[in-house]
């Protein structure tokens, strides 16, 4: 009897076994989750605090990527001895890259469109089919990778049986930072203050002297810098192609309105709980039926429960 229960009856895996799988896909959960919240973070603060849909969000990721291709291309070409340390400065360079093309995006286009938020789902349709053209034309249909440094190849193994790639915990670690400086500009910082003040009352702001008009262009571009981080971000353990952001948009939404459009708590805990969900099913069924069975689950909770997870107060 004692051998007996000893097995586990699911999918004639042993206890032991299934403990491994387990944790084994919960680290690989974290690494979508990883991908999931920095993708969701630019999106809550465009589409929770701006009630801007950006359909072009996935393409910030993909030009993010592909500036840090060309990061890894120069340095392995010209100076191979700073590769070891090249990977952190090439993050910056796509935030930056990624915050600068928002911006612009902003100023040409979004600005025209605050009040129609319907309008700004097709304009940035439209933007997000030019930036894939546009990706093409300069890069090719290819697939492209980057050089990652030593540091961020191999594993980690806590046991025997366990094997936990770095680039996974590196991807975490730069989430839960990027979580951190995001929560600590919204709340602690004059620019997050003018944030909040802007979508409580936008006369208002205006009348106490905020640029309203400068504050939604460093909204905006900010969070197509955070895009550009997830970008450089992805290319740790994918290839980059034209339409490689394109693969993230609909679940990076489905995150943010799950989790309460501009909730950080919320798109914290809906990041972590639809890839953990994803992840684990995953291994068990199919691609297809695992985001099958996590969008059924989000259907149900958001007809019970329409604001999401977490309500935030700006939006009362």
């Amino acid at each position: 009897m004692i051998h007996m229960f000893s097995l586990a009856a699911i999918g004639g895996y042993e206890l032991d076994e299934l403990k491994n799988v387990l944790i084994m896909q919960g680290f690989s959960g974290l690494t979508l989750f990883s991908i999931f919240l920095l993708m969701a973070l630019g999106l809550a603060i465009i589409f929770g605090q701006m009630k801007v849909i950006n359909m072009a969000h996935g393409e910030f990721l993909t030009l993010g990527a592909y500036t840090t291709v060309l990061c890894s291309d120069f340095v392995t070409k010209f100076a191979p001895g700073f590769l070891p340390y090249y990977f952190v400065f090439a993050m910056l360079l796509a935030f930056l890259a990624a915050a600068l093309v928002g911006a612009l995006v902003e100023f040409l286009l979004i600005r025209h469109l605050y009040s129609r938020p319907l309008d700004t789902l097709l304009a940035t349709f439209g933007v997000s089919l030019i930036m894939q053209q546009g990706f093409r034309l300069i890069f090719g249909g290819r697939e492209d990778s980057a050089t990652m440094p030593e540091w961020l190849m191999g594993s980690w193994n806590p046991t025997e049986n366990i094997d936990i790639p770095l680039n996974g915990l590196f991807l975490l670690g730069t989430a839960v930072f990027v979580t951190i400086l995001v929560y600590v500009l919204m709340q602690h910082s004059k620019w997050g203050l003018s944030v909040r003040a802007t979508v409580l009352d936008r006369p208002m702001a205006n009348a106490c002297g905020i640029n309203t008009k400068k504050v939604d262009r460093m909204t905006f571009a900010f969070g197509c810098g955070i895009a550009g981080v997830a970008g450089a971000a992805f290319t740790t353990f994918g290839s980059v192609s034209p339409a490689a952001g394109s693969l993230y948009i609909i679940d990076t939404f489905i995150v943010v309105v799950f989790g309460g459009a501009g909730s950080l708590i919320g798109t914290v805990v809906s990041a972590f709980g639809i890839a953990q969900a994803q992840s684990i099913l995953e291994f068990f069924t199919n691609g297809v039926l695992a985001k099958v069975l996590v969008l059924l689950f989000v259907i149900i909770v958001l007809m019970i429960r329409p604001q999401g997870l977490v309500s935030s107060k700006l939006r009362k």
